[in-house]
């Protein structure tokens, strides 16, 4: 790439004739090439990513007073499809973001210098070359994300956030077996070969540093904190009343305006109707210090450990509040009143699926070798068990239940068991409170049902229209990647597919 500089003093054009002429090759507007002029004689950076064939054009303009300065700048042949697990150096070479950020002992390869003796005819003796000289290793940073995977998951992200007018979408793919992650793919997202023409907020990764209230998709985990604690079983029904008084706060369920009351419920159908009054209903059998309690056990305030930089950990409040004002346990019941990141909520997700554990998401698998062979892989924090396998399993058929005939039917893919979860969450408001006109909308589900091996996250912020809800934004995406997963990995299926009744 080069570095464009102009120098006006030695201009033999006008400013704005120099300005013109550039400004289509640059895609700037010449009246802002024309300002920047004006701000001093020379040495006026214009340009610092100037491409080969651009460079070429401005040369055959034959332009006095811009200099071009050729400088080293690493490649992207994938450009934005894994930009937020890659990253990007900056001009200066200094690692900025992704794997280039946490990884660069591994990828950083020193320089070797060497002196030879030339005979008459100017030649470098061949005797006189080190014999390491022009001995490279071929060892490959290896990830664990899927490039198939990773086009699909956002392709589908890229439909859904123009269809509804999103203000940014994720999707979210883990192995919950060990935390490898498949995808992670966030929209809009950039080109790291072009990093310096986006806005800070496009080059964050966002399902890292901003934690949101999730809001239904944390209900499982509630549950499986209700049910490990004893308080409550799943055979257990609860009063629905639709809505319901914390003090002086009114709770009431998303469809109370047309579905009402609802009555008594079991544990799994408070979960198949994602019933917000249910979860508070069961959530109350616990006492506040024992739930807050266990809201630490399951580390909600504590980053994943993800081999990414810049992680942010959950946010929840302080002990004293969460034990004296019972709205706060209330709202909690929920999944609001607390943030959390993507990857968190991810991580617990995967403790559902995978018997109770949570596992370090991560995208490095190790320095491979041109044959396949490891030199080098990450160590992770070994497994933690929060929940028993017994609950793992009780919460995962009621997270399958909620896709065959609640909130979730619209991720089903015939054939194939799955369990999931939607979330449509208010958010909140610079000024308190939270703003009427935003909502977060997400699913999770955990494929496939019955081993489930990988937990997927899909969120879709502030999607726009009456019908933008976890179940019509965020579920079909999933479904979309889940059958993706099915044909990459060759996934069979879980059941034979229903078969249409037939009139004789």
């Amino acid at each position: 790439v080069y570095m464009l500089y102009a120098h006006p003093k030695l201009f033999t054009k006008t400013k704005d004739e120099v300005a013109e002429a550039i400004a289509p090759i640059l895609n700037q507007p010449s009246v802002e090439l024309a300002s920047l002029f004006d701000e001093q004689e020379t040495g006026i950076e214009v340009n610092f990513g100037l491409s080969e064939d651009a460079a070429d054009r401005i040369r055959a303009l034959r332009l006095d007073g811009l200099e071009m300065v050729p400088r080293q700048q690493r490649f992207y042949p994938q450009q934005d499809l894994l930009a937020e697990v890659v990253g990007y150096v900056n001009l200066d070479r200094q690692a900025q973001a992704g794997v280039e950020y946490t990884q660069q002992a591994a990828l950083e390869r020193s320089g070797q210098v060497a002196r030879f003796l030339r005979g008459g005819n100017d030649l470098v003796k061949p005797g006189e070359i080190p014999k390491q000289l022009l001995k490279q290793d071929d060892l490959r940073l290896q990830l664990t994300v899927d490039r198939r995977l990773q086009q699909a998951a956002r392709s589908a992200l890229k439909q859904k956030i123009t269809e509804f007018g999103a203000k940014r979408g994720a999707v979210l793919v883990m192995d919950v077996r060990d935390g490898a992650l498949r995808v992670m793919a966030t929209e809009p997202s950039f080109d790291p070969n072009q990093y310096y023409t986006y806005q800070m907020d496009q080059l964050r990764n966002w399902v890292l540093t901003d934690p949101y209230e999730p809001g239904s998709t944390f209900k499982p985990i509630n549950v499986a904190i209700a049910l490990e604690a004893g308080t409550v079983r799943a055979s257990d029904s609860f009063y629905d009343d639709g809505q319901i008084y914390v003090g002086p706060w009114p709770i009431q369920n998303s469809d109370y305006s047309y579905a009402g009351a609802r009555g008594s419920q079991t544990v799994g159908e408070i979960i198949t109707h994602s019933s917000n009054v249910g979860m508070v209903r069961i959530m109350q059998t616990l006492k506040p210090e024992v739930y807050y309690d266990w809201l630490a056990k399951i580390e909600l305030a504590q980053p994943t450990g993800i081999d990414l930089p810049f992680e942010t950990a959950g946010q929840v409040k302080k002990r004293e509040q969460f034990l004296g004002d019972p709205v706060e346990p209330a709202v909690t019941a929920f999944g609001q009143g607390f943030s959390l990141t993507p990857v968190q909520l991810l991580r617990l997700q995967g403790a559902i699926a995978n018997g109770g554990f949570l596992v370090t998401p991560h995208v490095v698998a190790g320095l491979y070798d041109s044959a396949g062979k490891p030199h080098w892989q990450p160590s992770y924090a070994p497994p933690k068990a929060v929940f028993s396998r017994a609950t793992a399993q009780t919460v995962l058929g009621m997270m399958e239940q909620a896709v065959e005939e609640g909130t979730g039917t619209s991720a089903k893919i015939p054939g194939y068991r799955i369990a999931g979860k939607t979330g449509t969450a208010q958010k909140s408001s610079a000024t308190g409170g939270y703003d009427a006109s935003a909502r977060i909308t997400s699913f999770v589900s955990l494929f496939p049902a019955e081993a489930p091996r990988y937990a997927v996250l899909v969120v879709v912020d502030e999607p726009q229209g009456d019908d933008a809800y976890g179940s019509t934004v965020a579920a079909p995406i999933a479904r979309e990647v889940m059958e993706a997963l099915i044909r990459i990995e060759l996934i069979s299926p879980s059941k034979a597919p229903e078969q249409p009744a037939v009139e004789e």
